[in-house]
């Protein structure tokens, strides 16, 4: 046997050896002359079963002083054990405390929510939350295969900008020396710039809205991935969200197995998830909705109750398109037959986890992206950039964003966006 530490993702291809791993313990259960440690390392979870007349009597007794979350190194025998989750067992034949922890605040007992986040630090060693952050990862990754592998760029726009995307009001306010400058809420129109220089590119990174919410679906400090692409209409750009989000869920079954049975998702509602996806107009979505127990009429935006009433009619992600371009953001092309609608689509999630992307082709119009300021009372002089992409070899053009934290809380089947990142921004939350 090496001194080199083994991890207990790596402990199939060390059958039948001694390994030496370090870890902490999660929790111990004793019968007097046989111990059994459950220990992680972060890349899973083992058991380590200490016999008490295999091993010396200090490796008994440091097996007896071990506490919940502490920390050792252990060395022993993997073996094959059909029983286990994992598949494999540890013969404990060795164990080297690095520290015995006292009075860890997060019992197998029941918590609170504000208990748990308060203690996030800690709370992410927990099975399901360690779960959901590997999930995330591979979305991460996945969303990166796609796209690197489908013509795309990656490219990154500032996180301060002078200006809003979306010509709101919900953003955080910095000084920049002497000028205003404010936290992103989209790198949309930078990505455009760069789409009119590199084809189709997308960027996947931190954004910030100022919006005082406490649903189950809003983070303050939450990702984004932002796909710009030239020369591509809006039927080209659905093809493209359904064959991406149908990747990445795909991914995560492929890849993460034993995580969804940790959080025991139902895997054969992922498995469904296949383009192509159904798609409904926004005149489709009301008629649908007054017929259902809803009233809703023609020129309002749906709310969650709304989304999540037309995502259970389908079993797999469905589009909303043509919507009135009175709710919808001043850079959405106009339907040409019928001006009234945009050229736009958002995609619900099932199950209730509500939109996922919304999607636009993009006004190439200088002279109606010209209105478009006056009638929104954007200032010109902030946004001449912008206006020069239309002056300046404008082409049809279409984008979409993808929030990173809905994904993960649909795919994971959380019921609230905090349990999706680390250390989430929420209104009243800046701790830990």
């Amino acid at each position: 046997m090496s001194d080199s530490l083994v991890t207990i993702r790596e402990v199939s291809g060390h059958v039948g050896q001694s390994v030496r791993i370090g870890a902490w313990l999660q929790r111990k259960r004793s019968s007097g002359k046989i111990a059994f440690l459950q220990l992680r390392d972060g890349t899973g979870f083992i058991q380590g079963v200490v016999a008490k007349t295999e091993v010396s009597e200090d490796t008994w007794e440091q097996a007896g002083k071990l506490t919940q979350e502490s920390s050792l190194y252990v060395t022993g025998l993997v073996k094959e054990e059909p029983r286990s989750p994992s598949g494999y067992e540890l013969v404990v034949e060795g164990i080297e405390i690095i520290q015995v922890t006292q009075d860890y605040p997060i019992t197998p007992k029941e918590h609170g929510v504000d208990f748990l986040m308060d203690h996030r630090h800690l709370w992410l060693r927990s099975p399901k939350q360690r779960a959901v952050l590997t999930i995330r990862a591979e979305i991460k990754r996945a969303v990166n295969e796609y796209f690197d592998t489908n013509g795309f760029t990656q490219v990154d726009p500032p996180i301060l900008t002078p200006t809003s995307a979306e010509g709101t009001t919900n953003l955080f306010h910095t000084k920049y020396f002497d000028e205003d400058a404010y936290l992103t809420q989209s790198g949309q129109l930078y990505m455009e710039a760069a789409a009119m220089a590199l084809g189709k590119v997308y960027s996947f990174g931190p954004t910030f809205r100022a919006e005082k919410s406490k649903t189950r679906r809003h983070l303050i400090e939450f990702w984004m991935i932002e796909p710009e692409m030239a020369f591509v209409d809006l039927e080209q750009s659905l093809r493209i969200q359904e064959q991406f989000v149908a990747h990445v869920v795909q991914s995560v079954v492929q890849n993460c197995r034993p995580e969804l049975t940790t959080l025991e998702r139902d895997i054969s509602k992922l498995e469904a998830i296949q383009a192509p996806f159904p798609r409904i107009t926004y005149d489709e979505a009301i008629e649908f909705l007054n017929q259902n127990g809803f009233e809703v009429p023609w020129g309002e935006d749906f709310g969650a109750p709304h989304e999540t009433a037309i995502a259970q009619a389908h079993d797999r992600p469905v589009f909303i398109t043509h919507y009135p371009a009175s709710i919808k953001s001043f850079y959405m092309k106009p339907d040409p037959n019928r001006p009234e609608v945009v050229l736009c689509a958002d995609m619900i999630a099932p199950e209730g986890y509500g939109e996922i992307i919304g999607g636009s082709q993009r006004i190439d119009d200088p002279e109606l992206m010209a209105q478009r300021f006056e009638e929104h009372k954007l200032p010109l002089e902030a946004y001449q950039w912008y206006m020069d992409l239309r002056t300046y070899g404008t082409v049809p053009h279409s984008g979409f964003g993808l929030g990173l934290e809905r994904t993960v809380a649909w795919i994971c089947g959380l019921e609230h966006v905090r349990e999706t990142i680390a250390f989430p921004r929420t209104l009243y939350r800046l701790y830990p």
